[in-house]
């Protein structure tokens, strides 16, 4: 009986600690997923600049905001954070711990997955606004697209737990 009491303890301790670290664990792949895709962009808008200034022409401003998109799922990531810590803090059944550190490790990939899409979809973005000046708005579309897995997977995620 002492030994089911001590291990009960354990697991009533271990699982907060768990579930926090799978917000980190969220909340860190999707930055390194930002950062691989903001790289990625602006590593293909400093070549777009010097494409339009080799041509003479004035380096179109959109080619910034291409570059940033995939920074806003680092907040997507910081998101789930909050939401992974708050479930270790009123967590009803704290044996569920290793599905929730799946959900943070699996969920941070996948959105880091699409902030690093993301880029590489702004970077084909900022390439051909700069050769043609032309089709900004499929441009945005196609990163908007990109966008909506992470959103998904931030806001369902969740539900697995509801």
């Amino acid at each position: 009986m002492a030994d089911a009491a001590t291990a009960t303890e354990a697991i009533n301790t271990l699982a907060p600690a768990m579930m926090r670290l799978a917000g980190t664990a969220a909340f860190s792949l999707a930055a390194i997923g930002s950062a691989l895709g903001t790289g990625t962009a602006a590593m293909a808008g400093i070549g777009a600049w010097k494409k339009c200034y080799l041509q003479g022409k004035v380096a179109p401003f959109i080619l910034l905001i291409f570059i940033g998109a995939p920074l806003s799922q680092t907040i997507y990531g910081m998101i789930m954070m909050r939401s992974f810590s708050k479930m270790a803090a009123t967590a009803a059944d704290p044996s569920i711990w290793p599905a929730v550190l799946g959900a943070g490790i699996f969920g941070g990939l996948a959105v880091g997955f699409s902030a690093w899409y993301q880029g590489k979809t702004s970077a084909s973005s900022n390439d051909a606004i700069a050769e043609t000046g032309q089709g900004l708005t499929n441009c945005i579309i196609s990163i908007g697209i990109v966008e909506t897995v992470a959103l998904f997977v931030t806001f369902l995620i969740g539900m697995a737990f509801k």
